[in-house]
């Protein structure tokens, strides 16, 4: 088809001033708004021969961006919501530039240049700020296009303007390509990140189920919960549960989960929690006590030091705590961290010692303990009129972070809202979380022995001190290994002796386990076969 009619019926009224010359610059044509009618018309032009020449949609935008009020300009925007190449920045400084009786040969020049073919459809979105001039001088875009066959978008930004010409061309793979489908794209996302708040409980059949019912009418706008294994079919702990989930490392029955969603189990007393997820390789990922512990302590020594207290923080853990979270806490957090014997009540105590002592036992049992002292400083800060904004509102977070927690002894509903709430302040996904550290592989066994009594331990069960010659076989044993420990203790129920073992990679920590229980039978007089190696 003849281009020439329609243009220079068109041109004729976006005529160009003559002897005045622009340059299409980083950000395309930009000046006083007087001199662009007919520069706006001609990049209609020029914009439905690129859609044509890439068989995609091209964005113009009329925009002086951050200038002047009085000023205006244009620039175009190729298929993937991207700067127009530079070979075209040359054509549109030519058109710009071509007096208005050498229109038409500039313009055939580029058609046959770029060999376009013209019957091919062409799709031009235009976008404009909100300057006086840009209802017009988008209108003149317009009549470019339309003297070359082309359609329309109104007042947009120039990231919706690029973001829907990348839309279209993807056919809606980045998104759907309107202003209502940018903003569903980017609340999705961000409610997200504030993680989709939306948590599976697993109640473990027992009274925590029926309690979380009553709490969820408060939470509806804050926190949606879908409740599993509430009690109403199932056995209490049979098949789910925090200890059903922390020792079988695999999700509950009757739960179900989408890749990347958090989910949590309740004991059946609710004084435990663990949280888990599948990623989507369909891989179970557990964040056990210890994983919790660090959360917690890591917000909480966040907020000490915003709100500039200097208040003796720890955490306290057992033996079983992994050595990746001890050392995370010790020289990345710059937590101190004590050690006590297993049971709650050793834990409790230990962290009574501290203004704020963080306790978590590897299975979920744990809480924040505050002393009086640190309670007073903290409301005294968060009631400081002379104090800035920044130190106010961490001193009312820990205000609320103590109102969350049960301190007296480890609460599952409790624990399970003060993570919850952790994790929207951070916006941390679960999978963020579970990333702070990686937990070293470790291996849990029971040796059958005669008389748990013979063996004795010191060091928070760290060491044995009986039978003789134990500590030293397993010295020398965990040498051999690359990030090893292993300690064993007597079971406090039955005539065991608990073996535990940790290394770089699983099969070491099987292995390292496996000959430590061989020196307990031989050493502590093992009953039955010997410990066989693991399959």
């Amino acid at each position: 088809p003849d281009v020439g009619a329609p243009v220079l019926k068109q041109s004729g009224l976006h005529p160009k001033p003559a002897g005045l010359v622009l340059q299409y610059g980083t950000a395309g044509f930009r000046t006083n708004a007087k001199k662009l009618d007919h520069i706006m018309f001609r990049m209609g032009l020029l914009a439905t021969l690129r859609s044509r020449k890439t068989k995609a949609t091209i964005g113009v935008m009329v925009t002086a961006s951050h200038n002047p009020e009085e000023d205006n300009g244009v620039k175009l925007i190729d298929p993937m919501g991207e700067m127009v190449t530079p070979t075209w920045e040359g054509y549109a400084t030519q058109l710009a530039n071509a007096e208005q009786e050498d229109l038409l040969t500039a313009l055939k020049d580029v058609i046959e240049k770029e060999a376009i073919d013209m019957s091919q459809e062409a799709d031009v979105f235009v976008g404009k700020d909100t300057r006086s001039s840009s209802a017009s001088l988008s209108q003149a875009v317009m009549d470019g296009v339309s003297a070359l066959g082309g359609h329309n978008y109104g007042l947009v930004t120039t990231p919706q303007l690029h973001y829907m010409v990348c839309c279209q061309n993807t056919k809606g793979k980045y998104g759907d390509a309107t202003v209502e489908g940018y903003y569903s794209k980017l609340y999705q996302a961000f409610i997200q990140l504030t993680k989709s708040k939306h948590l599976s409980v697993d109640g473990a059949n027992g009274i925590g189920a029926l309690k979380v019912r009553e709490m969820e009418a408060h939470l509806k706008k804050e926190l949606q919960i879908s409740l599993f294994n509430d009690g109403s079919k199932g056995k209490l702990n049979h098949q789910c549960g925090a200890d059903f989930v922390k020792v079988q490392q695999k999700p509950p029955t009757g739960v179900e989960m989408n890749p990347g969603e958090r989910c949590c189990s309740f004991d059946g007393d609710a004084d435990r929690i663990v949280y888990y997820f599948i990623d989507s390789e369909g891989q179970f990922h557990l964040l056990d006590g210890d994983k919790i512990a660090t959360l917690i302590s890591t917000f909480l020594k966040e907020l000490l030091t915003q709100a500039g207290v200097d208040l003796k923080m720890g955490a306290v853990q057992t033996a079983y705590a992994n050595g990746s979270s001890t050392r995370y806490l010790e020289d990345t957090m710059q937590v101190i961290v004590r050690c006590t014997k297993t049971g709650v009540k050793h834990l409790h105590h230990a962290a009574q010692e501290f203004d704020i002592g963080v306790y978590f036992e590897a299975n979920g049992h744990g809480t924040v303990l505050f002393s009086k002292a640190a309670e007073e400083i903290i409301q005294h800060l968060a009631e400081d009129a002379n104090i800035n904004d920044e130190r106010k509102r961490a001193a009312r977070m820990l205000q609320n972070t103590i109102n969350v927690i049960n301190q007296t002894v480890g609460d599952a509903i409790a624990d399970m809202l003060l993570i919850e709430a952790i994790l929207a302040i951070k916006g941390m996904t679960i999978q963020q979380w579970d990333s702070i550290y990686s937990d070293l592989p470790n291996r849990q066994l029971k040796v059958k022995v005669a008389d748990r009594r013979v063996i004795d331990t010191a060091d928070a069960e760290r060491r044995a001190v009986s039978p003789a010659g134990l500590q030293d076989a397993i010295d020398s044993l965990v040498k051999k290994y690359r990030k090893a420990r292993s300690f064993v203790r007597p079971s406090g129920t039955e005539d065991v002796v608990r073996v535990y073992a940790e290394a770089e990679t699983q099969e070491s920590a099987d292995d390292l386990a496996h000959k430590v229980s061989l020196a307990v039978y031989r050493l502590a007089g093992g009953v039955g076969g010997e410990p066989k190696q693991l399959l």
